[in-house]
Parts: C-alpha cells; sequence; structure tokens
C-alpha cells in the first residue's frame, strides 16, 4: 500500500507535469494567435480548464509565466554571446543573437503587450537589458559610443529599434532577413559620437573573419 508520502509526492509529480505541459501549450498557442483563449490553451495542454486555473489564477499569470520562461531561455543562449574586444563587434553579435531570441519568442511578445504592464514588461526584460547597459558603458568609455546622450536613453533606443523592426516585418516593409543588418547598422549610427564616422556592419563582419 503506497504511504501518504509516496502520494504526495506522485501528486507533486503530476503538478509540474502538468505545469510544463500548460506552459508548452501556451507558447505554441499565443506564438500561433496572441489572443489565444484559456480553453484553447488547455485543450492543447490535455488538461482541464479547473487544473490550467488551480495553478495560474488568470490569462494574464499565465502569459507572464511563459513570456518570462521564454526571456528566461533567450537570455541563456545571450550569456553565451562574446562580449570581448571592440565594443562596437560586441552590439553587432549582440544584436544578431538578441534578434534570433525575439524570432524564437515571437507573437508571445504581442500576447504579453496585451495582458501585461508596462512595468511588468521593464521588469521581465531587466537582465538582458543590463548586458546592454554594461556593453555601452563600456564603449563609452573606449570613446566609441557617444557619451553625449545618457547610456539609458541609448539602450532604451536598441530596445525601441527591435520591437520597431518586429513591427516593419509585420506590415511587410521589412525582409526578416535583412532584421538584424538593418538594427545593428541603425544602432552603430545612432550611438557613434558625433563627427566620428559609422562602421558598417559588413566591414565589422570582415573584420571579425580575418
Amino acid at each position: 500500500m503506497p504511504s501518504h508520502g509516496g502520494q504526495h509526492q506522485a501528486k507533486r509529480a503530476d503538478a509540474r507535469r502538468n505545469v510544463r505541459a500548460i506552459l508548452d501549450a501556451a507558447a505554441v498557442c499565443l506564438s500561433r494567435d496572441p489572443d489565444a483563449s484559456v480553453a484553447e490553451i488547455a485543450r492543447t495542454a490535455g488538461v482541464g480548464r479547473v487544473t490550467l486555473y488551480g495553478h495560474f489564477a488568470s490569462r494574464a499569470e499565465l502569459v507572464d509565466a511563459v513570456v518570462a520562461r521564454a526571456i528566461e531561455e533567450g537570455d541563456a543562449a545571450l550569456d553565451q554571446v562574446d562580449l570581448s574586444g571592440d565594443a562596437r563587434d560586441a552590439l553587432v553579435r549582440l544584436v544578431e543573437q538578441s534578434w534570433l531570441t525575439i524570432v524564437q519568442i515571437g507573437s508571445l511578445v504581442t500576447a504579453a503587450f496585451d495582458a501585461l504592464s508596462e512595468e511588468r514588461m521593464r521588469e521581465l526584460h531587466a537582465r538582458p537589458m543590463q548586458r546592454v547597459e554594461g556593453l555601452v558603458e563600456r564603449g563609452r568609455a573606449e570613446g566609441v559610443f557617444r557619451t553625449d546622450l545618457s547610456a539609458t536613453w541609448l539602450v532604451g533606443t536598441l530596445h525601441r529599434l527591435m520591437h520597431g523592426a518586429a513591427a516593419e516585418i509585420e506590415a511587410g516593409r521589412l525582409a526578416p532577413a535583412e532584421a538584424a543588418t538593418t538594427i545593428a547598422a541603425t544602432a552603430l549610427a545612432a550611438f557613434t559620437p558625433p563627427g566620428r564616422p559609422v562602421p558598417e556592419v559588413g566591414a565589422l563582419a570582415t573584420r571579425r573573419l580575418s
């Protein structure tokens, strides 16, 4: 006869499996349709709505959890980006990987903007933004990024460029394959000190490979 402890462990294991299934289903459903309903997500996860609401009290709480997980996974990938050497080269590498992360998150971002407050979105992006801020500060110290504008403004500019590119792709005005290069080129133009030549993204990439 199973012990109460064994039953408790089995229930906890079932709960973990259910949470994982719900988050996986939410990621799929919300990427396909940012307005996907709780009922659709529960159906895809293979659980009832009562079970889903037992783990997530509201749709907003579920969206928060799935977006937080996606950002955390993307942030782990950004941890692998080499940010050493010239800050401008590092910026291009960071933009390229960050854009891949945004593409992978896809419509989750749209769902998050609809369901979560601006303050919560800032909280979720805090660690990725700290990475960019550290790189911007180093570039300013090296004299390759401008100091007449605040580091916070430059970091915010890059963030807005990323989301602006996503909007341009959705509107059909920017080819997805050109997004990372377009973002990096625009960021370099915005970050370069006045009067200094703006490096070309292609030239930086060639220099890295040579």
